[in-house]
């Protein structure tokens, strides 16, 4: 149970956390956005980081072995890079129609060797 938890809660933080450090470059799109000073996108980049947190820190709680959980310090972050990853490709291709290239892929493939690796 704390596995899926721990992933569920990663998943929700990381799409905060993307909104957050992105988000504010296709909401510029919307005049109210627009108007806001570079301290105002900060501000507001700041409180939805704030809901970030709010699972990101559950989750590593949750999920960390000397609390309980099933994973190693080592396990979470690799698995956090990956779905920040795969969330960030998501992200980019629904909010800016980003296209994912052959590099992409390779790239990717990368990563679920540095996952089997981490977790082996």
């Amino acid at each position: 149970m704390n596995y899926a938890l721990t992933i569920g809660l990663l998943i929700c933080s990381n799409l905060f956390m993307t909104f957050a450090w992105y988000g504010h470059l296709k909401l510029v799109e919307y005049p109210w956005f627009a108007r806001l000073s570079i301290f105002g996108i900060i501000v507001f980049s700041w409180l939805v980081a704030f809901l970030e947190y709010c699972f990101q820190v559950p989750a590593n709680r949750i999920g960390y072995e000397a609390n309980g959980g099933p994973f190693s310090l080592m396990q979470l972050k690799v698995m956090q890079e990956v779905i920040t990853l795969v969330v960030f490709v998501i992200f980019s291709y629904v909010a800016f129609g980003t296209s994912i290239k052959p590099n992409h892929i390779i790239g990717f493939l990368f990563l679920i060797l540095a996952v089997y690796f981490i977790f082996k």
